[in-house]
């Protein structure tokens, strides 16, 4: 027997309903939960002293429970007759005073402020059915009834899907009728029927109070959409994205509920208190095909401090995260900047719920929770400010691995992704305490391991004796690589260029970057003061490209386009004359523009070798045209030279004990 019906119009006629009572009989159908999971969000707006009007009442069991908990007066009408007689029938001796009338919501016949309360349950969902000219007309009736009804101070309690058409509306109505708008979201009822639903999914429930005054003297909107916090919102705008992002997410859990994401794209939702605009956490869902031996389903907590390490920063090593951890589906859960989280018990039960949401059906028992220990890690903001070109940015410390203390800067519109890192070493001051100790950056430490490949290249530059020992670095960022080359490769007069001030102050101010008659940095657009060098006749032993794109979303992050642009690399080229070296720090996650870039490059310069980080996105490229590189073997001979005067160096002027570069395995992966 098929009690649905055939189109989405037939919700709102009433021979439909008159056709469903008859067949549903005496069986009571209940929309979006039952009292039980109401009560909570009911019991906030109405008291039993109300006079309450049920309209479109159905044989639904709400006003017989809110009758039997001491709501005594209540009045049910509905459009069909059938199912008014069959409410009459059932409740004529245990519920005697309620009342039951066969009537239009839209064409009511009680008089002007009646009532206390009009109690909607799923009957504007069944009225406005679409959009066309004869359902707004019959909705804005039905606005109009409710309205005329209403005592002041009377509340419109709608328990409602809110599908946005409806939403729209009710946001545009109320609010411009003197009525104080509040939506709120009913979780008790979503989890219920997630329970009786054998696939586990359920739609978000709403509950919407619009209270009547007689004079407002501005619209009012409330928003309580998570907990007990209700939260005043400025415009209706706010109220429909916020809806509507609740909405689709519930879209997203239902889909992980249904099926498995194996071999797609990972899921991805931030998740934030109430009222608060800004992400509390991210979480990266991810799937592979089962595995036997496997565990269905757990989550894992990446510590403050470690979410920007490749393992749980990128898609790649979330990928592999999955694949060590022993379960079909995973969880990744990342904690933002801003927050204060007081423990890993906190953690984990503030989370409950949601993790619990983006769990597979049939899943039974507890999920376990996955970390690197048991502390949710610890991350102090040093610094804030703000960029003219970046945005805002902070300075923080975070305890690391072998509990160093390593100092990031960080850009708050892309807050997973490390600028600049420094390791902190402690010097003991001479005449201090010795509980005092001074931070000292440490200039041996190299967090972006690209820059110790630019290095060996600048080595290389070096060796071959180019037409001048000046080295220029266009991006300064943090002044890491400066700092090293700086101390490494004392014979070189380095100068940095840097388009934006502010780093300049961050690089001197918190990383260490000292300037003397061996550093200096120019703060100018680098293709400009590449074309000014130029025009002036000046020559480099070797360029380097360090710069970030400001948009990502091209494909390539590092450069910005217009840095490989012919003219560009021409300019460069002649900077460094027939025996200087061009290194360009390449992030392109594009193939094809990676061909095209590369393509650019060789038409500019004889000789070009590649080298590509294992693990990370950067491809470091040396471009020549100094013919004592004219060969695969000269070109690895040099490299391994360079690398091993790199390795040297290092240990010479205590940057490092140990050898930075893995000679075998660098000179192996080199790309002519």
């Amino acid at each position: 027997m098929n009690l649905l019906p055939k189109t989405a119009t037939e919700f709102g006629t009433t021979d439909y309903w008159n056709n469903f009572f008859k067949k549903r009989g005496k069986k009571a159908f209940e929309w979006y939960g039952e009292y039980p999971e109401l009560c909570g969000q009911l019991h906030k707006s109405i008291k039993t002293k109300d006079e309450i009007l049920m309209v479109g009442c159905g044989n639904s069991k709400l006003g017989l429970d809110l009758y039997d908990v001491g709501y005594r007066q209540i009045t049910n009408i509905d459009i069909s007759q059938v199912v008014i007689k069959q409410m009459q029938e059932a409740n004529k001796h245990e519920r005697p005073e309620m009342l039951w009338y066969h009537m239009d919501a839209t064409a009511m016949n009680f008089s002007d402020e009646k009532y206390s309360v009009v109690l909607d349950k799923g009957t504007l969902d069944a009225l406005f059915t679409d959009t066309d000219e004869g359902t707004l007309q019959t909705v804005a009736k039905y606005f109009g009834e409710i309205a005329r009804v209403l005592r002041v101070g009377g509340r419109y309690v709608c328990i409602s899907l809110l599908q946005e058409h409806i939403l729209n509306e009710l946001v545009r109505y109320f609010p411009s009728n003197e009525f104080v708008l509040r939506i709120s979201r009913c979780a008790e009822a979503e989890q219920k029927t997630a329970e009786n639903n054998s696939d586990g999914t359920s739609m978000p429930v709403f509950v919407v109070v619009a209270t009547k005054f007689k004079k407002l003297p501005m619209k009012v909107y409330e928003l309580c959409l998570a907990g007990d916090q209700v939260q005043r919102v400025q415009s209706s705008q706010e109220i429909v994205l916020s809806v509507v992002a609740a909405q689709k997410a519930a879209m997203v859990c239902n889909g992980l509920a249904r099926s498995s994401i194996a071999g797609m794209n990972e899921i991805s939702l931030d998740l934030h208190k109430p009222g608060e605009e800004t992400a509390r956490y991210t979480i990266h869902v991810l799937d592979h095909k089962p595995v036997r031996g496997n565990g269905k389903y757990a989550a894992f907590i990446v510590p403050q401090g470690r979410e920007t390490e490749w393992l749980f920063s990128t898609p790649q090593g979330r990928q592999k995260l999955l694949s060590s951890a022993g379960h079909d589906r995973l969880a990744i859960v990342s904690l933002h900047r801003g927050q204060n989280y007081v423990s890993w018990d906190a953690v984990k039960d503030e989370l409950a719920e949601s993790v619990k949401s983006l769990a597979p059906s049939g899943l039974h028992g507890h999920i376990p929770y996955l970390s690197l220990g048991s502390e949710v890690g610890k991350r102090e903001t040093i610094f804030r400010g703000r960029s003219e070109m970046s945005g805002e940015y902070i300075v923080e410390e975070i305890l690391g691995n072998d509990n160093k203390v390593l100092r990031r800067l960080i850009f708050l519109n892309n807050q997973f992704v490390i600028q600049s890192e420094a390791a902190i070493k402690l010097v003991r001051r001479k005449g201090k305490a010795k509980d005092n100790p001074k931070k000292v950056i440490d200039a041996g430490y190299l967090a972006c391991q690209h820059h110790l490949y630019m290095t060996v290249g600048v080595q290389l530059a070096n060796e071959l004796r180019g037409p001048s020992n000046r080295v220029m670095v266009v991006g300064l960022g943090g002044g890491g690589l400066c700092t090293f080359m700086h101390q490494c490769l004392r014979p070189i007069n380095l100068v940095a260029v840097e388009i934006d001030p502010e780093m300049l102050t961050v690089a001197t101010s918190y990383f260490g970057l000292t300037l003397d008659d061996r550093l200096r940095v120019e703060i100018s657009d680098g293709i400009e003061y590449l074309a000014n060098c130029v025009e002036t006749s000046q020559r480099f032993q070797s360029i380097l490209f360090d710069v970030d794109s400001k948009d990502p979303t091209l494909g390539m992050s590092c450069p910005p386009q217009s840095f490989v642009d012919r003219k560009v690399l021409q300019n460069v080229r002649t900077l460094l004359g027939s025996e200087g070296i061009f290194i360009l720090n390449l992030v392109c996650r594009d193939d094809s523009l990676r061909t095209k870039v590369f393509a650019e490059i060789k038409q500019v310069f004889k000789y070009v070798l590649s080298y590509k980080l294992e693990e990370d996105v950067n491809e470091i490229f040396y471009c020549t045209d100094n013919d004592a590189l004219d060969s695969a073997e000269k070109w690895q001979n040099a490299m391994k030279s360079s690398a091993e005067q790199i390795n040297s160096l290092a240990r010479k002027n205590k940057l490092s004990r140990d050898d930075l570069v893995e000679l075998d395995e660098f000179v192996e992966a080199l790309k002519i």
